[in-house]
């Protein structure tokens, strides 16, 4: 596994920390995605009955809400995924767009990381 100038390398014990993490994330996401999807096939079996507009536009921004967060814990789950099969594919740790390491430091608070510090900053500024 890859490393920056001056960072130690990784241990097979720290590789099956992460490793471990975002499995757990995984698992954790995958549930919570069955019950957001479950819940908002449901629906409101009164929706609609006796609503005024005031009503209505509360439940359509719930909705919605509801929707955005099961996108943004699909989005986490595929970021996650992807992570655990870089490390299976050997290109954990390694940046997408330059090809150096991202940094050990980086992938432990953010173990979904693709790209190293500098690529990352540039793709903001875009």
């Amino acid at each position: 596994m890859p490393v920056r100038a001056g960072e130690e390398h990784w241990t097979p014990d720290e590789l099956a920390e992460v490793r471990a993490g975002l499995e757990e994330q995984i698992a954790e996401l995958r549930a919570d995605i069955a019950v957001s999807t479950s819940q908002i096939a449901e629906g409101d079996p009164s929706e609609g009955a006796g609503d005024d507009q005031a009503d209505a536009g509360a439940k359509t921004y719930a909705r919605e809400h509801e929707l955005a967060l099961a996108y943004n814990s699909q989005d986490l789950l595929a970021q996650s995924e992807r992570a655990v099969q870089r490390m299976d594919a050997g290109t954990y740790g390694i940046c997408e767009v330059c090809g150096e390491p991202i940094g050990k430091a980086r992938l432990q608070v953010f173990p979904r990381a693709t790209l190293c510090v500098t690529c990352k900053q540039r793709e903001e500024r875009r």
